[in-house]
């Protein structure tokens, strides 16, 4: 039997289910989960009057997505990779605009070089197509040795001369 908390008398069933009710609701009853959201961080201890001030630990609790962080490390290498190029043509612009003789001679260097290796690749193929040939010739020959040359000028200041050579 159950005692009244108040005044110490039994408990009816009814007062005492009441009771025990109104217990369990206070003491296992789910609280909202409280949330939160840190918006800044102000740190009250006093600074020292010179030197550094005392390390505070700051936790930093930021979610970044992964494709966000993809992004990010694929940016950065994009830029050092213009970068890098960028440095290689003011370098090679530099070099150009300063022009001497062995400048001139660098830059050029590289297109004497294919231009020797295509003609010695042309030269081999010229020669390789040409076949030794032995050309005989059956029949008789003539061999004249008349030229009738008929020659015609025509014209002042923009004169026109015409060859005909007839064998």
């Amino acid at each position: 039997m159950d005692f009244h908390p108040t005044d110490g008398r039994p408990m009816s069933d009814s007062e005492a289910a009441a009771e025990a009710k109104r217990i369990i609701e206070e003491n296992f009853r789910p609280e909202p989960p409280v949330r939160h959201f840190p918006t800044s961080f102000r740190d009250h201890s006093p600074v020292p009057a010179y030197g550094d001030a005392p390390p505070v630990c700051q936790d930093d609790r930021r979610i970044v997505p992964a494709w966000a962080a993809g992004i990010a490390v694929a940016s950065l290498g994009v830029g050092a990779g213009v970068t890098g190029i960028g440095c290689g043509a003011w370098l090679v612009l530099q070099g150009l605009a300063s022009v001497t003789l062995t400048g001139v001679l660098m830059v050029t260097l590289p297109f004497a070089g294919l231009a020797m290796a295509a003609a010695a690749i042309g030269g081999a193929i010229s020669r390789a197509r040409s076949a030794v040939t032995k050309n005989i010739y059956e029949g008789p020959v003539t061999h004249t040795t008349e030229i009738n040359n008929h020659s015609t000028t025509r014209g002042m200041f923009f004169a026109r001369t015409r060859n005909d050579i007839h064998s």
